[in-house]
C-alpha cells in the first residue's frame, strides 16, 4: 500500500527552491518530479522519454528536452535553466548484458549514460549554488553492485563509482555549503523494471527483503526531498539506502 499523498511530510524550506532533475521523465525520476511539485518547488527537470511532456503538464514541472550523453549542451542548459538550489542526479540506464558482448564503445556509451553526465551537471550546477548560498545535490546509486546482481557489469561500475563521486564532491563542496548525499534504492516498482521481473520474480524479491511489500517510486523520493531540504542541513557524505532490507 502506497501512502497518500497528502499524509506525506511538506518541507517548508522547499517552498519555492529551485530544483533541477535529470530522468524526470518516467519512473524513479517521474516520483522525484511529482514530489517536489507537491512540496511547491520550482522543478525543472531533463529528459528524451516520450512521456515527459505528459508529466511536465501534470505536474507543473518545467521540460527540457535534452540528451545528456551530451555534455556541452547539458552544461549550457544547466546555466539556461538556473540556477538551481537542489541538483537530483537520477538519469540512469540498466541495460542487461553479457561480458562477453562488451565492446570498447558500449563501455564508453554505458558510462556516458550512467555516470560522465552526473559530474558535469554538477560541475554546471555549482556556481549557481554558491552565488545562492549552497545547496543539495543528490545522487542516485544502487542497490545492485552490492548485491552483485548477474549481467550489470558495466552499470555497476557506474553505481558503485557515483558512491565515490559523492564522497569526493561532499568534501570539495562542503564548505561551500554545498551538501552532496547518495540514494540508493532497492528494487523500485517501475515499469521498466517489470520487463525484467515475472510475478515469481517480484516475489522472491519481497522474500529477500526484511520488510513485506514493493518500493514505489514515491518511497525513494520521500528520502530525496528530506535530503534536499534544510531539515538535512548537516548530512552530507554520505549513502542512505531505500530497500526494504532487500539482502
Amino acid at each position: 500500500m502506497t501512502q497518500a499523498s497528502d499524509q506525506r511530510a511538506i518541507y517548508p524550506s522547499l517552498k519555492g527552491k529551485r530544483v533541477l532533475i535529470t530522468g524526470g521523465g518516467s519512473g524513479i525520476g517521474e516520483g522525484i518530479v511529482e514530489g517536489f511539485a507537491h512540496q511547491g518547488s520550482e522543478v525543472t527537470f531533463f529528459d528524451i522519454s516520450a512521456n515527459s511532456q505528459a508529466v511536465a503538464e501534470r505536474t507543473g514541472a518545467k521540460f527540457v528536452d535534452i540528451n545528456l550523453t551530451n555534455i556541452g549542451a547539458v552544461k549550457q542548459a544547466v546555466l539556461d535553466n538556473g540556477p538551481f538550489d537542489v541538483l537530483v542526479n537520477n538519469a540512469a540506464n540498466d541495460d542487461r548484458h553479457d561480458i562477453e558482448a562488451v565492446t570498447e564503445e558500449y563501455w564508453d556509451d554505458r558510462m556516458d549514460v550512467n555516470l560522465k553526465h552526473l559530474f558535469f551537471c554538477t560541475q554546471a550546477a555549482v556556481k549557481g549554488m554558491k552565488e545562492r548560498g549552497g545547496g543539495s545535490i543528490i545522487n542516485l546509486g544502487s542497490i545492485s553492485w552490492h548485491l552483485a546482481l548477474p549481467d550489470l557489469a558495466l552499470y555497476q561500475t557506474a553505481k558503485a563509482a557515483i558512491e565515490g563521486l559523492t564522497r569526493s564532491l561532499a568534501r570539495d563542496l562542503g564548505r561551500d555549503k554545498i551538501r552532496v548525499n547518495c540514494v540508493v534504492p532497492g528494487n523500485v516498482r517501475t515499469e521498466r523494471q517489470l520487463q525484467w521481473y515475472t510475478p515469481e520474480g517480484e516475489q522472491e524479491i519481497v522474500d529477500a527483503q526484511c520488510m513485506s511489500g514493493r518500493l514505489m517510486p514515491e518511497d525513494v523520493a520521500a528520502l530525496v526531498m528530506f535530503l534536499a531540504a534544510d531539515d538535512s542541513k548537516l548530512m552530507t557524505g554520505h549513502e542512505y539506502f531505500v530497500d526494504a532490507g532487500w539482502r
